[in-house]
């Protein structure tokens, strides 16, 4: 016969043994630790660049010396010494902006068409999907090499033109993987409660499907200026007399790397923290 405890007198739960107990204690341990070394792997190399920006230079050419000669901060008042570099990093901002301008609405609208008609409707679907995806693993040398053999075929002269339409290219896919994955879990009876109370297409999207996809279209849009200010192998293929800030970098190391590089670096780095920043502010807001 079956006796039934009280629930006051059930025994307690039995204890994890040693072991399992063990593993937990150094699993606290060994995953932060792991996290953390990953990230001074990540950031070390950055943190020498912002460290040597103030280094002193000893000698007559002002060249990097990877040797601590002591604090300055020279280089930040003549960042705008060096002949060829501010000019290259405007236009590596300007080709920035507009290719990414131009990828995140083409990225964008290709993006809605490729979540909204299927393959009765859209017959090329499968193969857009399929040289987007090939676009993203291609190797950037075999790109540059293509794009180059095509200009010159052309007769296309390489310079602010080529590098925008290199951009684009390579920067579109991005932006479109990145804008149908907001659209996957789109509702879209919210469109259609527009068009019930008298919206045309265009006003349901300035109004409704744009506000909605409004962070996956920023997202992408940051991805693509962020590849498009970073790329040197496609630039240094198209780019021509008037190198970007990249391929000016790579030009002038082969006979001293100046100062005023890690300045331009640090600045860059600290732009892409205050994005960083305002981006979990506003995460933050939408939240509460």
């Amino acid at each position: 016969m079956s006796v039934t405890l009280p629930l006051d007198d059930a025994p307690p739960p039995a204890a994890p043994p040693a072991a399992t107990r063990r593993r937990r204690k150094v699993g606290r341990f060994v995953l932060p630790t792991y996290s953390w070394l990953v990230i001074a792997y990540l950031v070390f190399p950055i943190a020498v660049m912002i460290l040597f920006s103030f280094n002193r230079v000893v000698g007559g050419l002002q060249l990097v010396s990877f040797s601590w000669n002591g604090f300055t901060d020279q280089w930040y008042r003549q960042w705008s010494n060096v002949p060829g570099l501010t000019s290259a990093f405007w236009l590596s901002i300007r080709l920035a902006l507009v290719s990414t301008f131009i990828s995140t609405v083409l990225g964008t609208f290709l993006a809605i068409a490729l979540v909204r008609y299927r393959s009765a409707k859209f017959r090329g679907r499968v193969a857009i999907e399929q040289v987007l995806f090939l676009n993203i693993a291609a190797p950037e040398i075999v790109m540059g090499a293509s794009l180059l053999g095509l200009f010159v075929a052309l007769n296309i002269g390489r310079g602010f033109l080529t590098l925008v339409l290199a951009h684009v290219m390579f920067s579109i896919a991005y932006v479109t993987v990145t804008v149908r994955a907001r659209l996957a879990g789109f509702d879209r009876s919210l469109e259609e409660a527009a068009y019930d109370l008298g919206a045309n297409p265009v006003t349901t999207f300035r109004l409704v499907t744009l506000p909605l996809i409004m962070p996956g279209v920023l997202a992408g849009a940051l991805m693509a200026f962020a590849l498009s200010i970073d790329d040197f192998v496609t630039s240094n293929f198209v780019s021509g007399a008037n190198p970007p800030f990249p391929v000016w970098i790579y030009g002038v190391t082969r006979v001293g790397t100046p100062p005023q590089v890690f300045v331009f670096g640090t600045g860059i780095f600290m732009v892409g923290i205050g994005f960083a920043l305002l981006s979990i502010v506003l995460s933050r807001r939408r939240s509460e």
